[in-house]
């Protein structure tokens, strides 16, 4: 009642104003509207917009993509460089917030999973269907799970990354911040002046001995076919030898019952042809077993020179490839979940299929105070050389323990120490995380590991992988073997709820 009576007033009230009030209340409301929008405007973040440091930049060690923002940050050693609005995945297929690195470039790539769409300047960041590439950007997430960059700032980038280049995708606004901690590593300024002169000698001793290794098991397979004809042949004169003298029994027996003196002569005849037979045969047997058990010997030391020869080219090579390995960035992983430390390098080994093969022949079990309690995602790198060390930040995706409080909880043997650490060089990481490595983590990615507390539909719904040989201990000619990966993620470890993202051996590309 009160309220039809309110309504009623304020007709009455109108009319009696007539026109000019029915003006003014507009302008009023005008007015409202439009200081709403001002403070909405102001309430409400710029959109990102395209940018370029003023100043000289050097080579991208990182890119950080901020979901919340639509934004990708480039970084080289001195700070950001390049900055543009991007397009990630929207619901249902969202891009999946973790730690990636470029694996792959194709200035003119077309999906084979989304009607050939054209994917220009194309970075992958994993090998189910993830990259950064030029598209179209509407101003908000609509990707099927890449993200697209604006179309010339792609272009202008193209040139300027790298294999391996770091790519952090993180919920939020994240950025690097210089930080040190007593467990980042400290290079030896001479191990590392050493390197590339001990690479090189290592390199040519590998060489060598894989020729001496491959001229020895050709020399014991062909020492192995000369005994086994042999081995035949002295079967056969063996055989001949046992009819030999089995005529020659049958003669003397015939020589024996012989009654007439034509009957023994026709016996005596046939033992003597049988007795020259025997023998001669049984000369050809003996000096067929003497050959035999020559050449047996022989074999045997051709088999054994083999053998040395190849344990020879295998630790040659791996010692040459530990050598040029020393030559690169080295990135670690450790992982609350598997309570373990992986260390990979880039081979820069081409793989037919595409991408640069990586070295995954490090991994140990560590040590992680209270490993119950959440440690967070912590990316550290090391953007430069300063002084004798290395200058670090530190880039943090997740929650859990500052930086420097997850450091303190961790232990690594001192022997993966002292390894890795004195030929650590600019560009090495080292990534701490709750999480395990993702499976699509393999032998041509560098590390790949998503955050499962955020959306990832666009990564879980992939299709499933498929065992493929990693690269290991197992030394080729070239200094890299390979063998099928395992599940890294079976060991026992404390993981939080997860989607799916436990590691599995990769699939090659199919997207």
């Amino acid at each position: 009642m009160v309220n039809r009576y309110m309504t009623a007033q304020s007709t009455v009230e109108t009319r009696r104003w007539g026109a000019p009030a029915i003006v003014t209340l507009a302008a009023i409301a005008a007015l409202a509207a439009l200081t709403g929008d001002a403070a909405a405007r102001q309430a409400r973040p710029a959109p990102p917009v395209e940018a370029t440091a003023p100043r000289d930049a050097g080579e991208p060690i990182m890119a950080i993509v901020s979901i919340k923002t639509q934004q990708v940050t480039f970084y080289d050693a001195e700070g950001w460089i390049l900055r543009a609005p991007v397009s990630t995945g929207t619901t249902g297929r969202e891009t999946p917030a973790g730690v990636f690195a470029v694996i792959e470039k194709d200035q003119d790539h077309h999906s084979t999973l989304y009607d050939d769409a054209w994917m220009p300047n194309m970075q992958r960041i994993t090998w189910n269907g993830l990259a950064l590439h030029g598209g179209p950007l509407p101003g908000y997430a609509a990707s099927h799970g890449c993200v697209r960059m604006p179309f010339d700032f792609a272009e202008k980038l193209f040139d300027k990354t790298r294999i391996g280049m770091r790519v952090i995708i993180s919920p939020n606004d994240a950025v690097p911040v210089e930080f040190s901690h007593p467990a980042l590593f400290v290079p030896n300024a001479a191990t590392i002046a050493a390197a590339p002169a001990r690479a090189e000698p290592l390199a040519r001793e590998a060489e060598e001995a894989t020729r001496t290794a491959d001229e020895a098991k050709k020399a014991a397979a062909t020492a192995a076919r000369e005994t086994a004809s042999l081995t035949a042949s002295l079967r056969k004169l063996e055989a001949l030898k046992r009819r030999a003298d089995a005529e020659l029994a049958f003669a003397d027996k015939t020589l024996a019952a012989a009654r007439t003196d034509q009957a023994r002569a026709r016996a005596e005849e046939q033992r003597q042809k049988a007795a020259l037979k025997a023998a001669d045969t049984g000369t050809q047997l003996d000096t067929a077993r003497a050959d035999t058990t020559s050449k047996l010997g022989a074999a045997a030391a051709a088999k054994d020179a083999a053998k040395a020869a190849q344990t020879k080219k295998t630790d040659t090579a791996k010692a040459a490839s530990d050598a040029k390995l020393a030559l690169e960035p080295v990135s670690v992983y450790i992982s609350r979940a598997t309570q373990k430390l992986y260390v990979r390098r880039n081979t820069h080994k081409p793989w037919p299929d595409g991408g640069e093969v990586f070295d995954a022949t490090i991994e140990a079990p560590i040590t992680i105070r209270d490993p119950d309690r959440p440690i967070g995602t912590h990316v550290f790198t090391a953007m430069a050389q300063s002084g004798a060390g290395l200058r670090w930040t530190v880039v943090t995706i997740d929650n859990g323990d500052d930086a420097k409080d997850a450091l303190d909880r961790i232990t690594i043997p001192q022997d993966v120490l002292d390894r890795i650490a004195p030929t650590a060089l600019p560009r090495s990481s080292i990534i701490v995380s709750d999480e395990p490595l993702s499976r699509e983590t393999n032998y041509r990615t560098e590390f790949v590991a998503v955050l499962n507390n955020q959306p990832q539909g666009g990564f879980v719904t992939r299709r499933p992988t498929v065992d493929v040989p990693v690269a290991s201990g197992d030394w080729g000619n070239d200094g890299f073997g390979f063998f099928f990966q395992r599940n890294w993620n079976s060991q026992p470890g404390n993981p939080r709820p997860r989607a799916g993202q436990y590691y599995q051996p990769m699939q090659p590309r199919w997207w």
